[in-house]
Order: structure tokens, then sequence, then C-alpha cells
């Protein structure tokens, strides 16, 4: 398995990237366009839901799509990166409050998101002259190798959400499963095999449970699916980043390097 996997990542290391950004950015892109084409009913749902009169929730709205699109188009153009990063940022933080969710679940995904936006924002920095040049580091490559860090840790709390609490066999084993992958690539340990095993492990839950296509679109379910759909792809893009960047410094695979 060791060896198909690398050989994998040898035919794909050139495409892996593009992809990776692709599937982290979808969420943002999927909500961008549905903002879109349902400005009045997005705007009547956050004037019902916080009272804020039509012209704040237009406002909120505006910032939402504009910010959402604008930065999907600077992440696939390879433009301003950084910048783009921290407007989806924002846009998580204004995005926290509202959700279909069960908060503490809402709260761990969107934290998840937020890791895989750290990660290319730690991509980013080996790409062209940093933003954060001129200021004085222990070594240069210290804040990136934090934000890898900083992001494989929040990668793992999507997958707290996923584990289930029964004593079935099949959802025991993909807890135990899971959670020793979960741990793999939190530490950095043998961490481009585990992040593409739970690539593969999670786009097959994905799939599953989340195929929004089988409902019809005016059920309220459909949208439901659609958003842990996207949101869960977004996560799945993160996890590739690491397959395609490696862990980066503070990791066990790099301190065995100095072993």
């Amino acid at each position: 398995l060791g060896q198909n996997a690398l050989q994998f990542l040898r035919v794909t290391k050139q495409y892996l990237p593009h992809v990776a950004r692709l599937c982290l950015i979808s969420t943002f892109l999927e909500d961008g366009i549905r903002m879109w084409f349902q400005w009045s009913e997005q705007r009547d749902y956050i004037d019902g839901t916080w009272n804020c009169g039509y012209f704040l929730a237009s406002i909120f709205v505006f910032v939402n799509l504009f910010g959402q699109l604008s930065g999907c188009i600077l992440v696939l153009s390879r433009n301003f990166v950084q910048y783009a990063c921290f407007g989806l940022f924002g846009i998580i933080a204004l995005q926290v409050g509202e959700s279909f969710y069960f908060p503490l679940v809402s709260f761990c995904r969107n934290l998840a998101l937020g890791g895989g936006l750290l990660l290319l924002l730690a991509e980013s920095r080996s790409e062209g002259k940093s933003m954060f040049a001129g200021v004085p580091t222990m070594r240069e490559s210290s804040p990136k190798q934090y934000m890898q860090l900083g992001g494989r840790v929040l990668l793992v709390l999507m997958f707290m959400t996923l584990l289930h609490f029964d004593m079935n066999f099949f959802y025991i084993l993909q807890n135990i499963v899971g959670t020793a992958l979960i741990i793999l690539v939190a530490i950095g340990f043998k961490t481009k095999l585990a992040a593409l095993t739970l690539v593969i492990w999670l786009f097959g839950i994905n799939i599953y449970f989340n195929a929004f296509w089988t409902i019809p679109a005016y059920k309220p379910m459909h949208d439901f699916l659609k958003y842990d759909f996207f949101q869960t792809m977004s996560v799945i893009g993160g996890l590739l980043l690491v397959v395609a960047l490696g862990p980066g410094g503070v990791s066990m695979d790099e301190k065995k390097k100095e072993w």
C-alpha cells in the first residue's frame, strides 16, 4: 500500500496542488454562487433571523457574496493568495453563527475549514515574496511551519464530528481506524500516507451520506446535504494539500530526518 501511494504521489505531483485548491475553495464558491442566484431569499432569511432590516441584511449578503467569489478567483488564479485567505477567514467568522447544524458541530467544522485555509496560506508563503518580509523571526520558515502544524491540528476537528458513539461493529471499527489516522496527521507521522487514506475514506463517506443530488431541490434536506457536502470537500482539499506539501518542519516525519 505504501509503495502504491508513493507511486500515486509521484504521478500526480504536478496536478495535486491544483485539485487541492479547487476542493478547498469549493464551499466558498458554491455559497457565493448560491447567494448570487438567491439574493432576495438570502436577504429575507438574514432579516428574519437577526431582525436587522433589509438594508443591513443586503449588506451582509453582498459582503459574503463578494468576499467569497473574489477570494476564490484570487486563489485559483494564484494572485494575492495571502490576502484572499485572510478575506475568507473573515467570511468563516461571519458565518459561524449562521449555520444549519448543532452549534458545536458547526463550530468544529468551521475551524477545520480554517485549518485548510491555514495550509493554503502556508503554501502561498513558499511562492514569491512573503507579506511578512522584514519581520524578524527565529527562522525564515518558522511561520510557515507553524501554519502547517495549526492547519493539520484544525483539520482533525472535522473527523471528531464524524465519530459515532454506537456499539455497531462498523462504527467501532470506523472510529478506531479514523482516530488512529487523524492522530498520525496531527503529530505528522507517516503524514502523506495517513492524509491520503483519510481523503479516500472521507470522500466515500461524503458521497454516501451527503448525496444531495438524490433529494428534490425544493426540499430543505437538499440544501442541508449540499452545504455539508461542499464543506467536507473543502476539508478534503486541505488534506490533499497535506499530501502534496508534506507535514512541514514541526512534525515527527521531519524530526526523523535529523535522527
